[in-house]
């Protein structure tokens, strides 16, 4: 295969254009910028069919982040993916507490883990919440809890960890709550693919 000669501002075009080539089937227009993102992030065209979306969640998602929506991350490494020109733009903000003292101390005084503590911590925020969850399996649980406890009421969750244990019975859960939702089926995802859906969904507003 030959090299392509690109230059730097192209390579993302260029990118896009060879994953419509080679996309598997036709997308939903509507739900299409945030799968073939996911896909640029990870080279992965299992996404085109394992990406859950909940009904009319893109419009509802929309709406929560022209609100100025606060987005929870469960780790700093989706935090950091996340554009920070795009939230400026619209007002909303990142925020990450697994590193935070308080969080570290009520985990191990409940004996439970930093992510189901930061779900509760981010509990009390007020306005319209994101959730982004790419590593944390206990982080969609404790969601889960706190919804049916009438604690939380998040304008989306992007349920997407990585791993084996819990992680598709987590998501099941997301999926089953009635909370507008995009998760990603099975065992695949990560903080790279939550940060990725946080972004397709700020681009389809900042970028015209």
């Amino acid at each position: 295969m030959e090299l392509e000669n690109i230059l730097p501002a192209d390579i993302e075009r260029r990118s896009f254009a060879l994953i419509e080539q080679e996309l598997p089937h036709p997308l939903d227009p509507a739900l299409a910028p945030i799968i073939k993102r996911v896909i640029h992030t990870t080279a992965d065209f299992d996404y085109a069919d394992s990406l859950y979306f909940s009904e009319n969640v893109v419009p509802q998602a929309l709406s929560a982040l022209k609100q100025g929506a606060t987005i929870v991350t469960d780790t700093n490494m989706a935090k950091a993916g996340i554009n920070k020109a795009a939230l400026q733009k619209l007002g909303c903000t990142a925020v990450c507490f697994m590193a935070d003292e308080d969080v570290a101390q009520r985990a191990k005084e409940q004996g439970t883990t930093r992510a189901v503590a930061s779900m509760d911590k981010a509990a009390s925020l007020q306005g319209p919440l994101i959730f982004a969850i790419g590593n944390a399996p206990t982080a969609l649980i404790r969601l889960s809890e706190l919804m049916a406890a009438g604690q939380v009421s998040p304008a989306l969750i992007i349920g997407v960890p990585v791993g084996f244990v819990n992680v598709i019975a987590s998501k099941n859960l997301i999926c089953q709550s009635g909370t507008p939702c995009i998760v990603a089926q099975g065992r695949k995802g990560g903080s790279n693919v939550a940060a990725a859906i946080v972004n397709a969904l700020l681009y389809l507003l900042t970028r015209k």
